[in-house]
């Protein structure tokens, strides 16, 4: 009987630990990092604050779980989302096809986003102990995305050969992450914005802006 007590309470502390993820991840994304109290979090949680030193061993450590869990829930649906790419049709609309996609796991995962860019942009965590941690999973999130939407572009003009349509993508994949961040902004200053219609300027812009530039690179 033993094992299966050890089991449940396995069960019970995985249940808590991913409680407090929820609950943390929504309150520091309302509110920032600093202002995300552990007092809070407990009353919020309905879970004692020892449970979240047991599971975390300080704020900071919190902050890097619930990173490191936003960045893999947002990856894995990116991934799922553009599991099968359209091979025919128009650089606008190969292109039109990814980044709709692509908003859509925006609007799904708000809360990891909020947070993302809050942390890009504020030094608020830089004291904890944990920072240089941080600063990596910061800095994987941007250098995954940046990869993802590089490859992105580069199919779409893949009718203009591999190098032109790497070139386009080199060219072009910071802008179109820049485009992303804005309409993200955009969105959660004014919900009622679409984001589709958004995604349909970007598609656009990036479609626009590449074709003149694999124009003028082809020879």
């Amino acid at each position: 009987m033993e094992p299966r007590r050890d089991m449940t309470g396995n069960r019970r502390g995985r249940r808590s630990r991913d409680e407090i993820l929820e609950v943390a991840s929504r309150l520091m994304a309302e509110r920032g990092y600093a202002a995300t109290t552990l007092s809070e979090l407990s009353r919020e949680s309905g879970l004692p604050k020892s449970a979240v030193y047991h599971h975390f061993q300080s704020k900071g450590g919190l902050l890097c779980a619930v990173m490191e869990r936003g960045a893999y829930a947002f990856f894995r649906d990116m991934a799922r989302a553009q599991e099968d790419p359209p091979r025919q049709g128009s650089v606008r609309e190969r292109l039109g096809w990814y980044l709709r996609r692509t908003g859509e796991v925006f609007l799904a995962n708000p809360d990891f986003l909020r947070l993302h860019l809050i942390l890009v942009m504020n030094a608020e965590a830089a004291k904890d102990a944990e920072a240089a941690e941080i600063d990596r999973i910061l800095e994987r999130v941007r250098r995954d995305g940046r990869a993802r939407m590089n490859r992105m572009i580069a199919e779409s003009f893949a009718e203009y050969g591999p190098k032109v349509a790497q070139a386009v993508a080199d060219r072009l994949d910071y802008f179109a992450i820049a485009g992303f961040d804005g309409a993200f902004v955009a969105w959660r200053a004014d919900p009622s914005r679409s984001m589709t219609e958004a995604m349909e300027l970007l598609t656009d812009a990036v479609a626009a802006l590449g074709e003149s530039i694999a124009a003028r690179a082809c020879p």
